[in-house]
C-alpha cells in the first residue's frame, strides 16, 4: 500500500498539467508508446500522467535509498532543463551538472 506522501492527489495532477508535463513531441519512439495516452489532431503526443506519477514514485524511492545525496548526479545539457536541474540539486543536496560539458567527463572519470 502506498504511503499518503506518495499517493496521487488532484493537486498534483493540476500542477503537472499547469507545468505541461503531459505534452510530448510530434515524434514517438516505440519504447515510449506505452506511456502515451493519445495523440492530438496537431500531432502532439499526450503523455499518460498516471504512468508519469508511477515513475516519479520509483525515482523518489531510489533517491531516498542513497545514503549520501552528493553521490547523486543531476544533469541536463538542454537549456530548458538547466533550471530544473539546479532547483532539484538545491532541494536534495545532489550534485548538479547544468549546461554543456565535454563528452566523456562524466563517463570516463579517473
Amino acid at each position: 500500500m502506498a504511503s499518503r506522501v506518495l499517493s496521487q492527489k488532484e493537486q498534483d495532477i493540476q500542477m503537472m498539467l499547469a507545468a505541461h508535463v503531459h505534452l510530448g513531441t510530434k515524434n514517438c519512439h516505440f519504447q515510449m508508446e506505452r506511456y502515451v495516452f493519445k495523440r492530438r489532431t496537431d500531432g502532439i503526443y499526450i503523455i499518460n500522467l498516471g504512468k508519469t506519477w508511477e515513475k516519479i514514485q520509483l525515482a523518489a524511492r531510489v533517491i531516498v535509498a542513497i545514503e549520501n545525496p552528493q553521490d547523486i548526479i543531476v544533469q541536463s545539457a538542454r537549456p530548458y532543463g538547466q533550471r530544473a536541474v539546479l532547483k532539484f540539486a538545491q532541494y536534495t543536496g545532489a550534485h548538479p551538472i547544468a549546461g554543456r560539458h565535454t563528452p566523456g567527463t562524466f563517463t570516463n572519470k579517473l
